[in-house]
């Protein structure tokens, strides 16, 4: 059984400061999401006037279209694991790479119910953001188990407050 996600207005917030910020310095978004299957991109895309500056959003959620689509190394994936600071660095360059914007952001975890080791449990969600020509920004977070739609929910409002970090 699948629970809806309501995005709520704390989050919407943040993304219409977000792409308010980001219209005014002409600057390009572009996201590449795996556990959050697209949330962050249809947050930010429900807010009116979002294509000023929402340049596209990847949804990645198996590890071959993370190499298909972004261009993340399969050996990297088998090294560390989709759940990685490696690959969520490499989906941020290559979500730039494969697209116009000048600023992106990926989110890759285990939102659960099922899924999680000892080593990586539910909960644990790994983002990097990254500019065109600047560093790329690395934080993991553990949520905890604390229901597949509050993992996601939680993990785009991280998502967010990062790329406003960067601007």
């Amino acid at each position: 059984m699948s629970e809806e996600i309501e995005i709520g207005g704390d989050i919407l917030a943040l993304a219409v400061e977000l792409l308010s910020t980001c219209r005014q310095r002409g600057t390009l978004i572009a996201t590449a999401e795996s556990c959050t299957g697209g949330l962050l991109a249809a947050t930010l895309t429900a807010i009116p006037g979002c294509s000023d500056c929402f340049e596209r959003g990847f949804v990645t959620y198996s590890n071959a279209s993370k190499s298909e689509m972004l261009g993340v190394p399969s050996w990297l994936i088998d090294k560390h694991g989709a759940v990685s600071e490696d690959v969520a660095r490499a989906m941020a360059g290559g979500a730039l790479t494969h697209s116009r914007a000048d600023l992106a952001v990926s989110i890759t975890g285990i939102a659960g119910p099922d899924g999680g080791t000892p080593e990586k449990p539910v909960g644990l969600v790994h983002f990097a953001a990254a500019t065109r020509h600047g560093p790329v920004v690395h934080e993991r977070v553990l949520f905890g188990d604390l229901g597949r739609t509050e993992v996601q929910r939680r993990s785009v409002a991280q998502a967010l407050k990062m790329l406003a970090s960067l601007l």
